[in-house]
């Protein structure tokens, strides 16, 4: 029971993080490009890459928090089902060079943001 619990607490974290940030974002810019989840997905992507690297090379630090850290707060705060909806209402609306940034965007940068974090592990933490 306590690795559902520390799952549900990573991820209401998580969710209120990205709630968060994705409010704070739409504050502060207004255009058609869905930055908020943008940068969440990409930030995302880069901690997955630099947690689970640290998680791998480290097998002394104890599962519970790679469920927290990883399934749970990483769970909540990271928006692919958002990512596909925002495409698909920028396609609707006739934005699709948008759509087709946002989505080359995000493949490219969040994989470059997966590899960063794990360089960054393997160079600080091993």
């Amino acid at each position: 029971m306590t690795k559902y619990a520390l799952v549900m607490l990573g991820g209401a974290f998580g969710a209120a993080s990205r709630f968060a940030i994705g409010t704070l974002v739409a504050r502060l810019y207004t255009a058609v490009f869905p930055l908020g989840t943008f940068l969440i997905n990409i930030s995302g992507s880069f901690l997955i890459g630099l947690l689970m690297m640290i998680f791998l090379q480290r097998s002394t630090i104890h599962a519970n928090w790679r469920l927290f850290l990883v399934t749970g707060i990483l769970g909540g705060y990271t928006t692919f089902s958002s990512f596909e909806w925002e495409t698909l209402v920028a396609i609707r609306g006739g934005a699709n060079l948008v759509a087709i940034a946002y989505m080359l965007l995000s493949l490219v940068l969040g994989l470059a943001a997966a590899w960063l974090g794990a360089l960054i592990a393997n160079r600080f933490w091993t």
